[in-house]
């Protein structure tokens, strides 16, 4: 079986759960593709909107038999799975799970093989990451199965752990001791333009088996690339003074220490900085998909677009873009939403409950003579039984704050409704951070004062 190059038929995507993957089905089913996903555990993709769209197999890309199954009349294989996991041994398990599925593709007759490694250099040792994703690359390479190993650098989007890292390390820290080796330069791409070449590469000629080197327009350094983050979020100049000797395993327990990022996930990453890397082949790949629609996005735009939905409601909600969190995405991706809640069964029917609740949403003012400032109405709802309003504080903070009421009735008890009152925070860099904790006594003190007095007031109705 060959791949047409104009037809697009079935597709299987592996690690669908992932950042990736999660991403580039929709952009298949878009493009026309008929996708396939192998899934270790098809329970995680409840809640993606694309889950109603996709054959989903059971199976590990381990077994050969699942893979049989999985890659019946599949045209191309698209391989994003890693074992970046933190339990060692990392680089063996790739290359054998590699091997594994080159192996089912061969047998399967499947017309081509995508896979999204690393950009590394040539001729220089490599880091260990780096070098387990050259080492599964050459497996597919060597396959009798077509391959197109695409090899990037930083990925932008929300998601992505090397942009994660990016954006907690700016958010958190406005001056920051760093190693040297942030100097080296790096070719960064957006997750958009990622997209684009994967979707373009599984209609390749069948002829075509090599590896190519995507990325932007711009080669930056990584300190630049902090700099630049910061501004586009709005925080104040972020100052970076290189350290004379930082390891790189030192400089990964000061991310894992700083940033919700897992050690397990933040030292591979770390220790592939010490490399620079730079697209070689200029363009190859375009020669067959031709450039982005618009062309590269630039880096600003690419870390805007990450941080249109950071001060979201849901910030994990199913986005619109790319570069937006998605369900699924680990805990640690996006700003820290800070939650405090309440909740009282109240001896007052919910009509009289829901009264007082909206007349705080009226009010524009919390708390005894306003000491929690002006609040704007950002929506109200309903859901079954329960009503529910949301405010927006108007106040100058280093971050954004909510306040969402919800009243339900009690189930057996016409005369009870239960109130439930929840306070978020999405801090903005250290200021909010030290904001949020600084404050935490009073504002918990107040906030608890507001609540205790929507439940008396209901009552006294």
């Amino acid at each position: 079986m060959t791949t047409s190059g104009t037809t697009p038929g079935q597709a299987l995507v592996t690690g669908a759960t992932g950042y990736i993957g999660s991403r580039l089905v929709p952009a298949l089913l878009e493009a026309g593709w008929t996708v396939r996903v192998l899934a270790r555990s098809p329970e995680k993709l409840e809640g993606r909107s694309w889950a109603d769209d996709v054959d989903v197999h059971a199976g590990d890309a381990n077994s050969l038999d699942d893979l049989a199954s999985a890659l019946e009349g599949v045209e191309v294989a698209y391989y994003l799975l890693h074992s970046m996991d933190g339990e060692g041994d990392f680089v063996e398990r790739e290359r054998a799970m590699a091997q594994t599925f080159a192996a089912a593709c061969d047998a399967a007759g499947v017309g081509r093989i995508v896979y999204l490694g690393g950009m590394h250099p040539h001729n220089e040792p490599l880091s260990t990451h780096l070098y387990s994703r050259k080492a599964v690359g050459d497996v597919f390479l060597a396959a009798d199965t077509p391959a197109a190993v695409l090899q990037a650098a930083v990925i932008v989007g929300a998601g992505s752990a090397s942009f994660e890292m990016l954006r907690h390390l700016t958010d958190r820290l406005p001056v920051m001791l760093a190693p040297r080796w942030l100097d080296n330069r790096i070719q960064p791409i957006a997750v958009a333009d990622v997209l684009h070449y994967l979707v373009g590469a599984a209609s390749l000629p069948a002829g075509v088996n090599r590896a190519f080197d995507v990325g932007g327009d711009e080669v930056l350094r990584f300190r630049d690339m902090l700099v630049r983050y910061g501004q586009v979020a709005g925080l104040r100049r972020r100052r970076i003074a290189l350290a004379p000797v930082m390891t790189p395993w030192l400089a990964s327990h000061w991310v894992g220490l700083v940033t919700p990022v897992p050690a397990g996930v933040a030292k591979p990453l770390v220790g592939s900085l010490v490399h620079e890397v730079v697209v070689k082949d200029g363009r190859a790949l375009e020669e067959f998909t031709g450039a982005p629609a618009g062309g590269h996005t630039p880096f600003d735009d690419a870390v805007a677009r990450a941080l249109v939905r950071a001060d979201a409601v849901d910030p994990a909600a199913e986005g619109e873009e790319p570069a937006d969190a998605l369900p699924g995405d680990p805990e640690w991706v996006g700003r820290q939403q800070r939650t405090e809640t309440w909740r009282s069964i109240v001896d007052a029917p919910a009509d009289d409950l829901w009264a007082e609740v909206e007349s705080i949403g009226s009010s524009g003012s919390l708390g005894p003579r306003g000491a929690l400032g002006p609040w704007a109405l950002e929506s109200t709802g309903r859901e079954g039984t329960t009503r529910s309003v949301r405010l927006r504080s108007t106040r100058a903070l280093p971050g954004t704050a909510r306040l969402t009421l919800a009243v339900t009735p009690a189930p057996h008890d016409a005369g009870q409704s239960l109130l439930t009152q929840e306070v978020t925070f999405v801090p903005h860099g250290l200021a909010g951070e030290t904001s949020w904790w600084g404050s935490y006594p009073a504002h918990r003190a107040l906030f608890t004062r507001v609540h205790q007095g929507i439940v008396e007031r209901a009552r006294v109705r």
